[in-house]
Formats: C-alpha cells, structure tokens, sequence
C-alpha cells in the first residue's frame, strides 16, 4: 500500500430495504458492493440488520426468518467470491440459547468473523433485550454460519498491512467507554459501526458530535452506515446516514430523508493517524493495563490506483468556512495581544517599538500592540512606530506606514538608514553597486540596531514582526530583523497574516485605517531592500525569489504536522492545487522547501519569546527540536526522484 501513501478508500452504504425480505435486501446490497467496487472502494460497511431490516420486531424469533438470512448471506458469499472488498453487513445471529444482533465480515466469499452487540438500548422507542442478548461477554467464541466455523466475539480485529479494522454496534457508540475505545487501543486504525438510529429533533446534530469526538479521541478513521428508508415508520422514521470521519472532521456524508439507495464515499488516511498516535505518547500509555485479550484475524486490503476524492484544502492554515474563519481570526488576535500584554506587565516596560514598513507583517504586529494596550488600559502613544526608508523603500509602502500609524494614534518617528548604510558600506569596503546579500543584510541589521535603541531610550521592548513561514524558509536576516524582544507572529504563517489583517479592515476598523489596511493587503510581498524599478514600483517580490507563500505553507503544515514525506507532500499538492500550479512548479519550489528548511535551522534555534497560536510551531523551547547541522540529503533525494 506505500504507492497509496496511506490512504484506504472506504463507504458507508445506506441500501433500500423491505422488512423480514432476506432476498431483497441481499440482492439490495449486492448491487451497492459492486457500485463500491467500481468506485476503488476497498473497505464498505452497511447499516445495523441490514439483511433482514433492523424493524422486523418479534419476527426475529421466528425459524424462518433466522434461516433465510443464513441463506441469503450464503447466496452473497457466492455472488462475491471474486470481490476484494472487505464486506461488513448486519444480521441476527443465534449462538448458544440466545440471539444476537451482529456484524459479518467477510472478502472473497468468506466469512472472516462475527461481531455480536455489546450494548442493548432498553428505552422508549428501542427495546431489543426483548430479542437479542449482549455480546458484552463473549470473547474467545466460534459459531457455525454458513456451514462454516467462523471467530466470534466482541474481541476480533480484522488486520492487514495497509489497515487495522474494529467493530462496534450503533448504541456501543452512546455508551460512556464504547468498545471502540479499546480497540483502538489495540491497533485499529479504522472504526466501522453498524447502525439503526432513527431520526429526532436535534439528534442528527448530537450524533455528528458524538461521531468527531470519538474519531478524535481514538485518532482514528470513523465510517458509520445508518438505516434508511424501508425500514418501517410505524412509530419511528429511519433517515438513512452514510458518515465517513477522521480524527474529528466529517470527510463525507450521504444526504438524509433519500428514497434511493447511497454511499458515502472518502479516503482515510491511515498514516497520517499512525503519526498523530506516535507523537502523542498519551494515546499507548497505560494501554497494557486497560486493553482486552484481542484475536488478529488477516485480511487482504484490496489494490486498487488511488483516486483521492476527500476534501484538502490547499491553505491549511485558513478555515475555509467564512463563519469559521471570523471566529479563528478573533481567537488568533487576542491570543497574540493577551500573550504581548503579559510580557509588557512583566518587565514594566514604558514603550512598545515596532518597525513599521506598511508591509503585511509589520501592520499586523502593529494592529496586535494596539490591541494589547488597549486591553491593558494604557495609551497607544506608547507605542512608537519607526519608519526607516531606506534604498528600497517605495512611495506607496511609505504613505501606507505613515498613514496607518496615524491613523491608529501611536508615536510616530523617521529615521532614514541611507546614511547610515552608505557610512557603513565605507566601512568595510563594500561596493553600493553590488546589490548582494551584503547590501541587502547590512539594511536590514540597521534597521534592527535602530529599534533596539530606541527602545534603551524608552524604556521598553522590540516587537518583532516575522512570521512562521519566513522561520520555516530562513527568509530573515540573523540578528537582523529575525531578532526581537518579544514575537508575536512568530507562528502566523504568511496566508494567514493576510487573512488576519483584512479582517481587521473589515470588522474592527474604519475610515483611514480601513483604506490603509486594504491596501496593505493589495500590495506585492517584498522586503524593499533593493532600489524600486524606474516607475517607483517593488521590484523585489519575495515570492519570485523563494516562491508561492500558499505552498510554502502547504509543504509547512503538513511536513510539521503529520511528518509526510516529500513524495507523499508532492501528491498532496498535486491534489489540492489542481488548475492553479502545475506539477514542475510544485516540485521546483517542493525541493527549495526542504533545501531552506534543513539549511536555516540555526536562525530558528535562537528565536526570541512568542505565544503559540496553532498546532504548528517552530519555538525551539519546545515545539521544533532540530540539529542545526540535520541533512537533508535524503528529503532532497527523494524531491530528485519525483
């Protein structure tokens, strides 16, 4: 499965059924198994009784209708003896002197093992102790189905190289530790669950949370198949839900209240829970002591061409729902001003410096300054803004400094580092000429010494303005503008320094400050560290030379956050840039990635103070642990091989 990268295609199937018609059902699930198959679909699991209906009532203690469902089942294994597919269906079950409510798994018409109910709702509309008995006990067991001696239990894992399966049963979810818990504790990657939930008020909502929490909980892939109609409407109404989650986000879903039969198609990235479960040492602890006896039973995971279908944003870090986004974009901002105004309370300081440069990091270190004095109660003429021309500096980068820092009422001072470059270029004999990363450091490094100073002179502290993406890329001057007394964007990558300062334009601000943000965000990304082309315009745009911030970020979030390699980040992109890069540029900037990442570790071991704000950081104090001297010859020789 590496050519898959992980991922494993699954559905949750809801099929049209009629009540106690073992034939029609089969031949209702038959038609799904193979509609699945044509879909590249590997694993499908199909809803709580689905052979004989989960309403059938007392006509579960009638012979005949126990016989049928063997017999139908029977007729499935044969029709299916050449599909791939790992088949989950439901069916009653009669083992010992009681019934049980059971899944069956089975692939190539055989079955593999029998997964009884653990827990039985007893309430109101449900009462199936009337039935069937619970399978919370039963472990270690074999029954006869089928002609055949089949595992039976509540302790069966269905595992190959690609996946580890679980069972459970539709009130085995609601239930305080459901048996899910433990088998992921175990091993399984992938939770199929067996459903019969009819439709209240509010309770579709309740079940989605239900559903995230415990994909969540057991970092694990969740796909859950809920009758549908068919089923008798007596005194309940079954809506059909065909669920598929990961690790808390909903990947697909089949529309409710439907009269034909649907799928709910996605792709679960196994490897990616793996890595979640390595990292976070928590989930193995104490697994020993809490885990039930379990019994392997091997299945082939079946190989088909991956065809990815699930959603993947390509800006991870930007919530694509816009109510979402407005509500991050808040969070963000006072987690950064709470975590600024406690530095300023703790080291009294009297003055916050910030070099303004009306580019977007500098505006937004600004707007978060701001905020913190705000909440601490004190002026913003604290707050000193310098604006430092110098050889690069444009007219409209300039009016945007000036005009936003007036327009948000702090100190404003202009200091002009030419003559200051120009003396020290004399110096130490370097060339004005020669535009190279001399020229260019030494602006930079002035512009640092400036605000330090300053800030001596006042009696307060340096906020630096560089983002999480410039960190990731070295894409800093070292003890330059890559030094600070306090960061406060330090893991805000660039896309979403964007996002973040037009909300502000749109939801906090008005008038002059508004226009000036709004402009801010229109204007092309560049440091100004080389003179403006002959129209006055920015001649040097950051991402031509280190390339698209959106990949860079990309190729971040889920490098850092999942560990992907190159090859597994290349198809990724691939995907989820489709008609906005094409695959040589994606590799082009894939391999700079991870040539400046390993390269320009030493700028990252040395960072000043900063709050972590997402689940991506680069604070060597505790999120980004990384040798300085690590090679990257193996991601780079891998780029090589795409």
């Amino acid at each position: 499965m590496e050519k898959n990268f992980g991922f494993v295609k699954v559905a949750a199937a809801v099929p049209r059924v009629e009540v106690a018609d073992c034939r029609y059902n089969i031949s209702e699930i038959e038609k799904q198994i193979a509609e699945a198959s044509g879909l590249g679909v590997q694993i499908i699991v199909f809803p709580e009784l689905s052979v004989t209906a989960y309403t059938c009532g007392d006509l579960f203690g009638h012979t005949l209708l126990l016989d049928q469902a063997q017999q139908a089942l029977a007729r499935l294994l044969d029709v299916t003896r050449d599909c791939p597919l790992l088949v989950v269906v439901g069916m009653p079950v009669a083992w010992g002197n009681s019934l049980y409510n059971c899944a069956v798994a089975f692939q190539y018409g055989r079955i593999l093992g029998v997964v009884p109910k653990s827990y039985l709702p007893n309430y109101k509309e449900f009462y199936e102790e009337r039935w069937f008995a619970s399978g919370l006990s039963v472990a270690g067991e074999s029954v006869v189905l089928c002609g055949s001696r089949v595992p039976f239990g509540t302790d069966l894992l269905f595992e190959s190289a690609g996946a580890v399966v679980g069972i459970e049963l539709c009130e085995d979810l609601w239930v305080p530790i459901p048996p899910s818990s433990h088998l992921a504790r175990q091993g399984a990657d992938i939770i199929l669950n067996l459903s019969a939930s009819n439709e209240l008020i509010g309770k579709h909502h309740y079940l989605l949370s239900l559903l995230r929490q415990q994909s969540a909980r057991c970092l694990s892939g969740y796909v859950y198949a809920s009758a549908g109609f068919g089923e008798s409407s007596t005194d309940l109404v079954f809506a059909g839900n065909g669920i598929v989650v990961e690790n808390g986000t909903i990947l697909a879903q089949t529309e409710r209240f439907e009269l034909t039969p649907r799928l709910a198609v996605s792709e679960i990235d196994v490897e990616r829970l793996r890595i979640e479960r390595r990292v976070k040492t928590s989930f193995a602890q104490g697994s020993d002591s809490m885990s039930r006896p379990v019994r392997r039973i091997s299945f082939e995971l079946a190989d088909v061409p991956l065809q990815l279908t699930r959603p993947m944003s390509s800006r991870p870090f930007v919530p694509a729902d816009s109510a979402v986004l407005h509500g991050r974009c808040e969070e963000i901002l006072s987690i950064q001003a709470a975590g600024l105004a406690k530095r300023l309370v703790h080291t009294r300081a009297q003055s916050v410096v910030i070099g303004i440069s009306g580019g977007l990091d500098s505006t937004l270190a600004l707007l978060v300054a701001v905020k913190a004095l705000d909440r601490l109660g004190e002026p913003r003429q604290k707050i000193v803004g310098v604006t430092m021309p110098g050889f690069g500096t444009t007219g409209r980068t300039y009016r945007n400094a000036v005009a936003l820092m007036r327009a948000l009422g702090i100190t404003i001072r202009e200091i002009s580092i030419r003559e200051a470059c120009e003396l020290h270029f004399r110096d130490i004999g370097h060339d004005m000429a020669v535009q190279d990363v001399t020229y260019e450091n030494s602006q930079a490094r002035e512009r640092t010494q400036i605000l330090m100073d300053i800030a001596n002179q006042t009696g307060g502290l340096v906020v630096g303005t560089g983002d999480l993406s410039e960190l990731a890329l070295g894409w800093a001057t070292y003890n330059g503008d890559h030094m600070s007394m306090y960061g406060v964007s330090a893991s805000i990558p660039k896309t979403l320094v964007k996002y973040l300062v037009h909300w502000m334009a749109e939801n906090e601000l008005t008038g002059e400050a508004r226009e000036t943000l709004l402009d801010i965000v229109d204007t092309p990304i560049s440091p100004e560290l080389i003179p403006a082309d002959e129209d006055g315009e920015i001649k040097q745009k950051t991402e031509d030379l280190v390339g698209p911030y959106a990949l860079h970020d990309f190729f971040l979030y889920n490098m850092l956050r999942y560990g992907f390699s190159p090859a597994k980040l290349y198809f990724l992109a691939c995907y989820s840039f489709d008609g906005e890069f094409d695959d040589d540029t994606i590799k082009k900037w894939l391999k700079v990635f991870c040539r400046r990442f390993f390269n320009q570790q030493f700028k990252r071991s040395c960072l000043p103070d900063g709050p972590k704000v997402g689940s991506v950081s680069l604070s060597p104090r505790g999120d980004w642990r990384m040798p300085s001297d690590a090679s990257s010859a193996l991601w780079l020789s891998e780029c090589d091989a795409l």
